[in-house]
């Protein structure tokens, strides 16, 4: 039997409910159990974690998972202040006809309700995430345009400069060949001179 205003430490825990010590410290993490400490900073365990730890070890015994039965101790219906305590020991006591089928159902509608509200928050805070994308890809839309029309520019400068390097060379052929008429008429000036022909 256990007494209610009692402190026990954890070797006498370990007894009690069968698990070893570290055991007992590793479901305090797991299933997040606030634990006290004395001046020792050694576990004081009460009643309270005593019978906690016999209902997780009878859920077990009934082949729940740890993160099912986390579920089970943190459900709404467990939650009681702990002013109360005896409401606590009354509401877990391990029952010994447990309606799986309804506690899976509990569980599921917690989770669901859970689930959408989380669901919520997260579709709520991407929205300013996705305003800030939508934000940061205009601007990138708007440097990429920049930078097109800017190499479509220096395209046209360097397509410009081709032609005009096209336009002076043919105005050198155009002034070579102006050259050459020009000889050629001389030329024929001196052989009309030449061979002029005689009266």
């Amino acid at each position: 039997m256990l007494e209610v205003d009692r402190e026990y430490t954890i070797s006498e825990v370990a007894e009690l409910t069968s698990y070893p010590p570290h055991v007992l410290r590793y479901y305090e993490k797991e299933f997040e159990l606030e634990v006290s400490r004395n001046e020792a900073n050694h576990r004081c365990y009460t009643y309270h974690e005593i019978e906690l730890f016999q209902y997780i070890k009878s859920l077990q015994d009934k082949g729940f998972s740890n993160k099912q039965i986390k579920l089970i101790i943190r459900s709404p219906e467990l939650l009681i202040s702990s002013n109360e305590e005896t409401a606590l020991t009354a509401a877990i006591m391990p029952k010994e006809n447990i309606d799986s089928i309804e506690l899976a159902k509990e569980i599921s509608l917690n989770l669901q309700e859970v689930f959408f509200e989380d669901l919520t928050k997260i579709l709520d805070s991407n929205n300013e995430y996705n305003a800030q994308i939508i934000e940061e890809l205009k601007d990138e839309i708007i440097a990429l345009r920049n930078e097109i029309n800017s190499k479509e520019r220096d395209v046209l400068i360097c397509e410009n400069a081709k032609l005009k390097m096209k336009v002076k060379e043919k105005s050198y052929e155009v002034a070579e060949l102006k050259e050459k008429i020009k000889r050629m008429e001389n030329n024929k000036g001196i052989f009309q001179k030449i061979f002029r022909p005689l009266k």
